[in-house]
């Protein structure tokens, strides 16, 4: 059985309409922190009603009131992810080599912070980054990703939009 997982980060409280189409055709929905505002939240709705959320750098001034973990993962056929904003293994630019030494045990490690897409699977785990799926620094417009998982493999779609 083949699951897909949405991946998204760094709203800052605008989610954009075409990438919540993109949620609601998948099983799961994971967003990388920086959610500020939880009707951002609420417009994800994947066909499971799973959504796994970490918190961001930004989440204590805009989301006191609904508490996020710092980590989380999701198991999956074939594997695990495991998800964090980033920000606490370099700034501007997170180390992947610090993330998969944090994760050993994943198969992916989720990511976001840099509000810029990346896939790095030069290693296990790979660490990918969806890049922001609002309207702040999106880096000519909103993004995701979308993970295909099942036993023997695990495929990643990116989705780039216009702004």
């Amino acid at each position: 059985m083949t699951v897909s997982v949405a991946i998204i980060s760094d709203t800052h409280g605008h989610l954009d309409p075409r990438i919540i189409e993109i949620i609601r055709g998948c099983d799961y929905a994971i967003h990388a922190g920086d959610i500020c505002g939880e009707d951002v939240l609420a417009a994800m709705q994947p066909k499971s009603a799973m959504v796994i959320a970490v918190a961001g750098n930004n989440e204590p001034r805009c989301m006191v009131d609904f508490p996020l973990p710092a980590i989380s993962e999701l198991t999956l056929p074939g594997g695990k992810i495991c998800i964090e904003h980033g920000h606490e293994h370099g700034h501007h630019s997170p180390c992947h080599d610090s993330l998969r030494e944090k994760h050993p045990d994943a198969r992916v490690i989720v990511y976001g912070h840099t509000h810029k897409m990346v896939q790095d699977k030069s290693a296990l785990p790979w660490v990918i980054n969806p890049g922001a799926a609002g309207q702040t620094r999106n880096h000519g417009g909103p993004s995701c990703l979308v993970l295909s998982a099942n036993d023997q493999q695990w495929d990643v779609q990116e989705f780039k939009f216009e702004s």
